[in-house]
């Protein structure tokens, strides 16, 4: 068992960074999404977030291959868990800044997944 220490200064939890083809939109879905600003922008990559709280990156991954969930064959290597009040209210949402509902619904009533333009799943949960 160990006991809990303060954090080491020199390391610090920074972001999370999501490979895709197009960095600029998958940022831009995003950052409207959860109101969040860009703060580095390249051709290549971009990184949404505030200087207090640990953002999220989209990399320009030229083979790219969205996951094909729920079909293992590509499979997913994260998701994003997203808080909502309202479902139908944030699912219309967030189709209107560009995802769109997945085929599979496991629990439709409590939590909905849905896929990012770059085809990434992540779930708006009660």
């Amino acid at each position: 068992m160990s006991t809990r220490t303060e954090p080491d200064p020199a390391i610090r939890y920074l972001a999370v960074t999501f490979d895709c083809h197009d960095p600029a939109e998958s940022a831009r879905f995003y950052s409207e999404a959860l109101n969040l600003p860009i703060t580095l922008a390249t051709d290549g990559f971009v990184l949404l977030g505030r200087e207090d709280s640990p953002g999220l990156g989209f990399y320009r991954l030229d083979d790219y291959e969205p996951p094909s969930w729920p079909d293992p064959s590509v499979p997913k290597q994260a998701h994003l868990e997203l808080g909502v009040a309202d479902l139908d209210t944030a699912q219309a949402r967030l189709i209107a800044l560009g995802a769109v509902e997945a085929d599979v619904q496991p629990q439709p009533d409590r939590r909905r997944i849905l896929l990012d333009p770059a085809g990434h799943p992540f779930c708006i949960t009660l």
